[in-house]
């Protein structure tokens, strides 16, 4: 029987962190337990005895696995500089016999204390690597990603997302050595760096994938999980509680973002009928005790608190949202920042009754700029920004054009079908 998509969530990291803290090393937890997982599922298609408890079983495969190689290796080591010695008994293993624990015992050992995706992602988002080089190693590591995935996820080719996740292990092994949990006073330190890395790995789910069907490459709900984890250990973090309240509100308005057809929604043509209702008060929740700080998600959770708050797309409270843009600009100065605050202003100034095209000349002219020198995420979305304002202040030429240049480099479908659909063409 397949393993369900939330039994891999649970068990991935357990076994990750279970290896790295036998192995000593996050790079062959990771080798390992894949092979492991591998080995689990033809076990299973080849009609094997069912496997009770999947981390506990991988874990002790692997286990297994890794001390062979490490007894093979330490043989070759010996004999490669007296092969020609007559006396040499290859068969004899040098390395102490290590007591192999029981899986179930190595993994309540292990795991006392910390959950496990939070205890991967504090070595992960060590500062001695960079932000890409962070979330290549946590979407693997802590959500299980494939290379491919992860390429997909991030928008670039497998190659050079399997070689951002090759220098950010060696990276890791070289500035740390043997793989260790970070304690609690450097794992507050590496506090505002995990909460960041999980934004972003909602982020990478939110932008990529509008409707997924794969709860394996769900990593916005995925990063849901892992912001419950950091409430429950830093429950009074306005920081932490913000960030969930953006995760939560972001997947409560998540569907109604596409059409029955595929085709992705603009923002006023969402249908709010259909957001959760549930997950949205929940994020409102949180978002009102986030509100007592003044950091970047306090800041980001008040902006989604007023998007989902807003009865309809007129309603909604343009100038306060470019205010508080405004205000997260100077906390947190990024292009993607910037890109929004210029769609607020936009929104808020055709709102306005009497508003005419040359009152965008200077919103057009900075999203302008930065659609020719922002980093390519941040160009994506301000050539969307400056289609929408051709189209919706009647120059439907330029927007007809510019969206079907658009249409030939989004690789996101949903968004894709919307670029053609807006440029007159008819999707594949």
């Amino acid at each position: 029987m397949p393993l369900a998509p939330g039994e891999f969530e649970e068990a991935w990291p357990r076994i990750v962190r279970a290896l790295a803290s036998f192995t000593g090393s996050l790079d062959e937890a990771e080798e390992y337990a894949a092979e492991a997982v591998a080995r689990a599922a033809a076990h299973e298609s080849a009609g094997g005895v069912t496997i009770e408890s999947y981390a506990a079983w991988c874990t002790s495969v692997a286990k297994r696995a890794w001390l062979d190689d490490a007894r093979r290796r330490s043989v070759e080591r010996r004999l490669a500089p007296e092969l020609a010695r007559p006396d040499v008994d290859p068969t004899s293993d040098p390395v102490t016999e290590r007591t192999v624990m029981d899986a179930d015992d190595l993994s309540a050992h292990v795991l006392e204390g910390l959950d496990d995706r939070l205890a991967l992602l504090f070595v992960a988002c060590d500062e001695a690597l960079s932000p890409a080089s962070r979330m290549v190693l946590a979407l693997r590591v802590v959500c299980g990603l494939t290379v491919p995935e992860i390429a997909g996820h991030l928008g670039v080719q497998e190659t050079a997302a399997a070689a951002r996740l090759t220098r950010a292990k060696r990276a890791l092994s070289e500035a740390r050595g043997a793989f260790h949990v970070p304690d609690a006073t450097e794992r507050g330190r590496r506090l505002p760096v995990v909460i960041a890395c999980v934004s972003g790995m909602f982020t990478v789910g939110h932008r990529t994938v509008l409707d997924p069907a794969d709860a394996l490459a769900d990593t916005g709900r995925q990063a849901l999980s892992i912001a419950d984890a950091l409430v429950a250990a830093y429950p009074d973090d306005t920081e932490v509680r913000g960030l969930r309240a953006v995760i939560r509100l972001g997947l409560a308005r998540r569907p109604g973002r596409v059409a029955p057809d595929g085709t992705g929604l603009a923002l006023h043509e969402v249908d709010r009928r259909r957001w959760d209702r549930g997950l949205l008060a929940a994020g409102l929740d949180d978002a009102t005790f986030a509100a007592a700080g003044d950091g970047r998600f306090a800041i980001e959770a008040a902006i989604a608190g007023l998007h989902s708050s807003a009865p309809t797309f007129e309603r909604t409270d343009w100038a306060r949202i470019v205010q508080l843009y405004g205000a997260l600009e100077q906390r947190w100065p990024s292009p993607s920042v910037r890109v929004a605050r210029l769609v607020a202003t936009a929104q808020a100034l055709l709102a306005t009754p009497g508003t005419e095209p040359d009152d965008l000349v200077e919103v057009e002219r900075e999203l302008t700029s930065l659609e020719t020198h922002a980093p390519a995420y941040a160009r994506r979305d301000a050539s969307l920004a400056l289609a929408d304002l051709e189209w919706r202040t009647g120059r439907r030429e330029h927007a007809t054009a510019r969206y079907r240049d658009l249409a030939e480099v989004v690789a996101v479908e949903p968004l894709r079908r919307f670029c053609l659909k807006r440029a007159g063409l008819t999707p594949p």
